[in-house]
């Protein structure tokens, strides 16, 4: 058995027969708070051991969990019925967070998401804003078109349109431009459709999600990293426009800051400079350096 493997699990079921595994890295002090990590598109929780591992070491219980069909969910992609980010939100967070409010009673939760993973904690949070204490984010941004900034307006449209068109007529998107692993057609569709308008108006959802974001008022720390071509600060700071009411922090994670991996995905090899940071402002509001 592989570390990941080995570590405290919790089974989830969905009331639509999805299936989560959520690993578990309890902290020795029980009424630690609990931060749940979220993966970015394509990325299995895996990948997310050594920002656990470093989370807990700063105070923290932590916990992972797959997004729906990657991963250790189930069922796997293309093998059960197409959704969307409406049933991300909707129907597997909210079993999630059951799940780990009953293992760890009346703790703060927060949430730590990365890119895809940063949208549904900000998402859900809007909508459930008495479950969550706090929420972080990093390599998430706005995917609107504008945000990329001039230089980048023809690339983004094209290839964020194309991903979309190839996942509407496919039913899923086989990886590559940009994401390199398989996803839903539902998600990509609906990301798409986020890219064109700057809204986020998931296929079913009876929520305006715009104005619940507008309305959240919880902390919010949305880091940006300097080497991130998917996630620049400016889609990452145009994303904080859409959440006046949080205030929230931003920390842009340059040269001088100690993290030597700072595009999209290879931040991951810095979790022991980026954990106790995010650690340190989640719980005692201290902003990072």
């Amino acid at each position: 058995m592989s570390e990941f493997s080995s570590l405290e699990s919790l089974a989830v079921q969905t009331g639509d027969g999805a299936s989560f595994v959520i690993r578990l890295l309890p902290h020795q002090n029980p009424t630690a708070p609990i931060v749940l990590l979220l993966p970015a598109m394509a990325l299995k929780a895996k990948f997310y051991l050594p920002l656990a591992k470093a989370l807990r070491a700063a105070g923290l219980s932590a916990a992972t969990v797959d997004l729906r069909a990657q991963g250790e969910s189930g069922p796997a992609l293309r093998e059960g019925p197409d959704f969307g980010y409406r049933e991300l939100i909707e129907v597997d967070m909210p079993a999630i967070v059951a799940a780990l409010r009953e293992r760890f009673p009346g703790v703060p939760l927060y949430l730590f998401g990365h890119s895809l993973g940063g949208q549904v904690a900000l998402l859900y949070a809007s909508a459930h804003r008495d479950q969550i204490a706090a929420v972080a984010t990093i390599g998430t941004g706005t995917v609107f078109w504008r945000a990329f900034g001039p230089r980048r307006w023809v690339e983004a449209l094209w290839k964020i349109q194309w991903i979309g068109l190839v996942a509407r007529f496919k039913g899923w998107w086989p990886g590559g431009v940009l994401i390199p692993g398989a996803m839903a057609g539902g998600v990509m569709t609906d990301w798409a459709r986020h890219s064109r308008t700057g809204r986020y108006s998931p296929r079913g959802t009876k929520r305006n999600y715009n104005v619940l974001l507008k309305a959240l008022d919880l902390p919010v720390l949305l880091i940006s990293l300097d080497s991130d071509t998917l996630g620049p600060k400016s889609n990452v700071d145009f994303l904080g426009t859409r959440i006046p009411a949080a205030k929230p922090a931003g920390w842009h994670i340059g040269a001088d800051s100690g993290v030597a991996h700072r595009d999209h995905f290879e931040w991951i090899k810095d979790s022991d400079v980026i954990a106790p940071a995010v650690a340190a402002w989640l719980t005692e509001g201290k902003p990072p350096a």
